[in-house]
């Protein structure tokens, strides 16, 4: 088999590992995760077969929202380490051959930082267009009100009034998050010196671009229509993604990025036609290496706010269309795209599309997982815990225990909205243990001691370790040959093997209706690649292709002794 397609960008048969700083590795025992942690975790990476490691921000910042509001791209946060641990990390990682790749935060800062201090401070400062600020408009009874009825991403309007200047600030997600505005030329150059080329001079190999389609808001900033008539605000992602000059901003961050051939991948939302999705992907477009699209890890999801929703909110059918949307985009095309099923921002795959009611469901339905996101094409992405299958937090955790701002939003909202009625508490938190942020960050689970082995047992980690990390380990499951861990270094190994089925190949499902088993094969020119997956808890009929002149090989399995029918959460791939 083919390792790979000659002259194919280095990014495409990359296996991408996610850290998420503050929760992989505390090396000085102050319960925050930092940058020496993960520099003394490099061999453990390396052993995973991966290629790329992506940090999540690391940069001076509040940490309202987790490092996602920037402070100083110049600078790191503190309790992180210091601009030479950075240094240090990027040259460690190139002498053991694994690239690294940056979160590119610049849809907003911090208002804590110089640029927007300096914006706030006169309606005549030099920066204040720097900045999105707008006049208050007035009711009929003489009522200030903000600009429109913009809903912020975590909920209430998406503008904040500054008492000193007599204006309202745009800030699409938190209130301490004001949004940059992209349409001044001089603050756009601004942020690809501070934003990249600082780094990219460092030597880091690209970035995964955040909410990479809301820099180009609607020029008119009119009022989105009304979806929710018992809310003063309204959704409005038609109005502030995907809007009239995103592609010509690109291209121009694109004309910095090529000179480092540095590669991107941008957090695409709310963009869900095909035609869509090529604009920013497309290789003559010269814009983004490749993007997220969210179908998948949106599944279950409510439509006005992703808790408000009937659990478990998908069926088979839907995760199939979803998987398709992300597999189609490189069919005939000169586009990439990329397999994910778990981020910073997302439960873990394993409660939401798997199992996690007995040990044993548990691993064999985060290997099926395995199996499924190792054979899909595109560049692969783990993130940390998923290689031993971690999963959400217990249901019995209280809101005390969660610490993301947009889980502690929606709980003080239901609160506040229900007057604090127990059924609709109840239901709130039976929501969040689904899918709140929370659970991907919770510390890494490295052996049976204290803390996880995340901290020291002194250290009282900033977020509570989850209770079963004496069952769930890297430690424990590096020495055991059936274990999460060992089935993800294999799968890595076969990708890797059988690039051009696994990460090249041509995707087609089986089989579509079937609402208990995922079927599809991957295709190159002389070999298929036949993938069955049974998503229930109950034993599922199987049935190979018709081809019976040709040979079948099992490449993997997650049961010992794979029988006629598939067995509960079972999955196997042959080549044919």
């Amino acid at each position: 088999m083919s390792p790979a397609l000659v002259g194919e960008k280095w990014w495409k048969n990359s296996i991408i590992y996610q850290i998420y700083p503050a929760s992989f590795k505390d090396s000085n025992g102050d319960g925050i995760g930092d940058i020496p942690g993960i520099l003394s975790s490099l061999d453990y990476i390396t052993s995973l077969g991966v290629d790329v490691i992506w940090l999540c921000p690391m940069y001076d910042s509040p940490q309202i929202d987790m490092g996602y509001d920037v402070a100083d791209y110049e600078n790191v946060y503190a309790p992180y380490g210091t601009i030479q641990d950075m240094e240090t990390l990027i040259d460690e990682c190139h002498k053991r051959g694994l690239r690294i790749i940056l979160d590119l935060v610049v849809n907003h800062t911090s208002d804590q930082h110089k640029w927007f201090q300096e914006s706030r401070s006169s309606k005549t400062s030099p920066k204040r267009d720097w900045y999105i600020w707008k006049p208050a408009k007035y009711d009929a009874n003489g009522n200030r009100q903000p600009p429109n009825n913009w809903r912020s991403v975590f909920g209430g309007s998406a503008w904040e009034w500054d008492e000193k200047t007599e204006e309202y600030y745009l800030h699409l997600f938190c209130v301490e998050q004001p949004d940059v505005n992209w349409e001044n030329a001089e603050t756009r150059k601004a942020v690809y010196e501070s934003a990249m080329e600082f780094w990219l001079q460092k030597g880091v190999d690209g970035f995964r671009v955040d909410t990479v389609n809301m820099y180009s808001k609607h020029p008119d900033y009119a009022n989105a229509p009304i979806l929710d008539p018992k809310s003063d605000t309204q959704p409005a992602f038609s109005l502030f993604c995907n809007g009239p000059r995103i592609h010509e901003y690109l291209s121009e961050m694109n004309n910095v990025l090529s000179k480092y051939d540095a590669m991107t991948v941008g957090e695409l939302p709310n963009t869900h036609t095909l035609e869509g999705v090529l604009r920013y992907v497309s290789a003559a477009e010269k814009q983004l290496s490749m993007v997220f699209q969210f179908d998948l890890v949106d599944l279950g999801q409510g439509k006005d706010y992703k808790y408000l929703t009937t659990l478990p909110g998908w069926t088979l059918r839907d995760l199939k269309a979803a998987v398709k949307s992300t597999q189609d985009i490189i069919n005939g095309t000169d586009a990439w795209t990329t397999v994910f099923m778990e981020n910073h921002d997302q439960g873990r795959s394993v409660s939401r599309f798997g199992s996690d009611k007995t040990p044993e469901l548990r691993v064999r339905s985060a290997k099926m997982l395995a199996m499924m996101q190792s054979t899909l094409s595109g560049t692969q992405f783990i993130y940390q815990g998923q290689e031993i299958g971690m999963v959400n937090a217990p249901k019995e955790w209280t809101i005390d225990e969660y610490k993301d701002i947009d889980s502690i939003n929606y709980y003080q909202m239901t609160s506040k909205v229900t007057n604090n009625d127990p059924v609709e508490l109840e239901k709130a938190m039976t929501s969040l243990q689904h899918l709140a942020r929370d659970h991907s960050r919770l510390p890494m689970q490295w052996n049976a001691e204290a803390n996880a082995g995340f901290s020291s047992s002194s250290a009282k980690p900033w977020m509570r370790p989850h209770d079963n990390y004496p069952e769930i380990n890297v430690k424990l499951q590096e020495k055991d040959n059936s274990s999460v861990l060992s089935f993800w270094k294999q799968m890595n190994a076969l990708r890797k093997q059988y690039a051009d089925l696994m990460v090249f190949g041509l995707f087609e499902i089986l089989d579509e209706p079937n609402q208990s088993v995922f079927t599809y094969t991957k295709k190159s020119q002389d070999y298929t690649l036949f993938v069955a997956l049974n998503f229930s808890d109950k034993a599922q009929k199987f049935e190979k292709l018709d081809t019976a002149q040709s040979d079948w090989k099992l490449l993997a399995s997650n049961i010992e002794d794979p029988q006629e029918e598939l067995q509960a959460f079972e999955g196997r791939v042959y080549l044919v």
